[in-house]
């Protein structure tokens, strides 16, 4: 299936992945540049041949992506069921690395620590920080306590000074009546 557009240039595959895998396939085998180019433009067309089956199959099917099921059954309805064995196989392991480097992100995963060390860890953090609030609370309610004393004292003693003060004024006037 040819595509009808002018910009077929641009959905091909990269010669370098192409050339790489015919150096690993054929290790000893010479290729010309006018082989390998047909090599890159039949792997484009098998590309685009069976993601428009596929892609056929999906809206047959009233889904929106196309899985993996749909890429098999597209290869089963354009004769190439006997790579369905290898194509699951492959899915499979594409499947399986996937999880291993989403476990290999994993931050926990790189620790090495298992998870109930961390637990019991961020349990004693937890409990390390209760207890500094718990301090710095009553270190906070201390103060206000002296402040508060203080504050009484002051004020006892401001009204003692002014009795004292009106008590002289009074010791005073009495000594002008005399």
């Amino acid at each position: 299936m040819a595509s009808s557009s002018g910009n077929d240039d641009d959905l091909t595959i990269p010669r370098a992945a192409i050339n790489k895998m015919i150096k690993e396939t054929l290790p000893n085998v010479r290729v010309a540049n006018d082989a390998r180019e047909l090599v890159v433009n039949c792997c484009t067309e098998f590309i685009h041949l069976v993601s428009s089956e596929a892609n056929e199959i999906c809206n047959k099917s009233e889904k929106k992506t196309i899985s993996p099921e749909h890429v098999i059954n597209a290869l089963e309805s354009l004769g190439f069921g006997s790579y369905i064995t290898e194509v699951k196989d492959v899915l499979q392991e594409c499947k399986s690395v996937a999880l291993k480097r989403r476990k290999a992100s994993s931050r926990l995963e790189n620790l090495g620590i298992p998870e109930e060390e961390l637990l019991r860890q961020q349990q004693e953090l937890f409990a390390k920080a209760r207890q500094q609030q718990a301090e710095l609370a009553q270190q906070e309610w201390l103060q206000m306590q002296q402040a508060a004393e203080q504050a009484h004292m002051a004020a006892t003693s401001a009204s003692a000074g002014q009795q004292a003060g009106s008590s002289q004024d009074e010791d005073d006037d009495d000594d002008i009546c005399l």
